[in-house]
């Protein structure tokens, strides 16, 4: 039986990419096993909290300089 879960489409891209001819179900099933949190599988909370936030301030930035170049 399997059961349907909602995610963000930014942690389906992070998983989509790590699981590779793996099911989705798999790779979960093998960072749970490793007794790893779900939020590595995913690849978050990689930063900590300072330098995720000036990451982010950074790439938004960078994100309004190219949005009005292309205007």
């Amino acid at each position: 039986m399997s059961k349907n879960i909602s995610i963000s489409e930014d942690v389906y891209e992070l998983l989509k990419r790590e699981k590779g001819d793996r099911s989705f179900s798999e790779l979960i099933e093998e960072k749970v096993n490793e007794g790893n949190r779900i939020e590595e599988a995913a690849g978050l909370n990689v930063l900590d909290e300072e330098t995720y936030q000036e990451v982010k301030d950074d790439v938004g930035e960078l994100s309004q300089r190219t949005d009005q170049r292309l205007r």
